[in-house]
């Protein structure tokens, strides 16, 4: 459709499409980019790689089209690492980042769909139905991604065995434990330690009319209890996990020395799953091999889903656990040292509630769901667990228990 048969009330229409476009193509780019320099995985980086260069010529079909129509020069107003710095995304880790941009590559598709039905500009639909498949392949290598098949990207350049063992040796030190699994940890902490002592001081409460000085004493009591419950249930698991991989590490060792063409066979197969070619594959093995430390980390690192560096401190998330179970299980108590009677019910309640809204909308920093549903969610399951142990504590109260 030529330009001089839009009207220019539509030709406002279509170039303020083309502008979200465009923006949305600046931030894609932006954020494939910087999780691709952030990834210690190199494969999985050069992928985000070519999805961000994909990205880049999707703008400039905007940007070229903009100018065919005589739109300003579009400029760029999103964040320079695009979404890949949000709270969300630095908090939920690679997995969770890939994740939402695995629900925004569908939510773009939608969206283009829209726009081939109300758009109206042949030239511009004739860029959109290339886009739409692009982003359908985009959507189809994250979740491929997401599961660990590393797809060898439609279009993307031969990977280079050498370069990629050098991001691999630059990177290695990097591997550390993803934040998303310490706000994980803590936020489960704070949820266990507010749920089970607003339950303690329900109950208490509904048996004692809410006098402070028993409900004081069971609430303390509970919150050390749950404290040292959490901090030591924490220590013991990460320092059995960190024991479980270092006898692993043991075994990989001892298989290499014993058959040491089988284990370079073996780490080749892993990069050829993951999307190199085997000439390249086996070449990459072999500068590994050439350290048997390094082959040892490469080797374990495939075969146990992790390294050394990523495991849990056990002092850490001993510490974590038990001062965010502390810091939850302080809440509904709080109350009780200004209060007492009814008022101290209902003040406990009501901040309790509040606190449980607040740990159910943290929790969306670590999931895709919306901040009021989880809060909402976590709010409705505090008031039921409120009412209950409440109601049997009167029970219990007047059967003289």
């Amino acid at each position: 459709m030529a330009i001089g048969t839009l009207s220019s009330a539509k030709i406002k229409k279509v170039l303020a499409a083309l502008e979200g476009n465009w923006q949305a193509e600046m931030e894609g780019y932006h954020t494939y980019l910087t999780l691709a320099d952030r990834d210690t995985d190199p494969v999985r980086a050069q992928v985000l790689r070519h999805l961000a260069g994909a990205e880049w010529e999707h703008a400039a079909l905007w940007h070229g089209r903009i100018e065919e129509l005589g739109g300003d020069e579009p400029v760029y107003h999103g964040k320079p690492g695009g979404e890949a710095n949000s709270l969300a995304n630095r908090a939920g880790g690679i997995r969770m980042a890939l994740r939402r941009l695995e629900i925004e590559e569908s939510r773009a598709i939608a969206s283009y769909g829209e726009q081939l039905k109300s758009l109206g500009d042949e030239e511009s639909v004739a860029i959109l139905e290339h886009v739409i498949e692009d982003e359908k392949d985009h959507y189809r290598e994250l979740g491929s991604l997401l599961r660990g098949h590393y797809p060898q990207p439609t279009g993307a350049p031969k990977i280079n065995a050498q370069a990629i063992l050098d991001e691999m040796l630059a990177k290695r030190s990097q591997g550390r434990k993803q934040p998303g699994s310490w706000i994980g940890d803590a936020i489960y902490g704070v949820n266990d330690g507010l749920g089970a002592i607003f339950g303690i001081v329900s109950g208490v409460s509904g048996a004692t009319a809410g006098d402070s000085k028993y409900v004081l004493l069971a609430g303390l009591s509970g919150l050390i209890a749950s404290a040292l419950s959490m901090g030591s249930g924490a220590y013991l698991a990460a320092k059995s996990e960190r024991e479980i991989y270092l006898a692993e590490v043991a075994r990989e060792r001892e298989a290499i020395q014993m058959n040491g063409p089988e284990a370079r066979e073996l780490l080749s197969l892993y990069y050829q799953v993951k999307g190199l070619p085997e000439e390249d594959s086996q070449h990459m093995v072999n500068h590994i091999a050439s350290d048997p430390e390094q082959m040892l980390r490469a080797l374990a690192s495939e075969r146990l889903g992790t390294s050394e560096e990523a495991l849990a401190n056990p002092m850490v998330s001993a510490s974590s656990g038990a001062l965010s179970t502390a810091v939850g299980a302080a809440i509904p108590i709080i109350p009780f040292f200004f209060l007492s009677g009814i008022e101290a019910v209902i003040a406990a309640a009501i901040i309790s509630l509040a606190a449980h809204f607040a740990v159910g909308a943290a929790k969306s920093l670590i999931t895709v769901r919306s901040w009021w549903s989880s809060g909402l969610e976590m709010t409705a399951i505090g008031a039921i667990e409120g009412a209950v142990t409440y109601g049997i504590g009167i029970l219990l109260g007047k059967g003289g228990m």
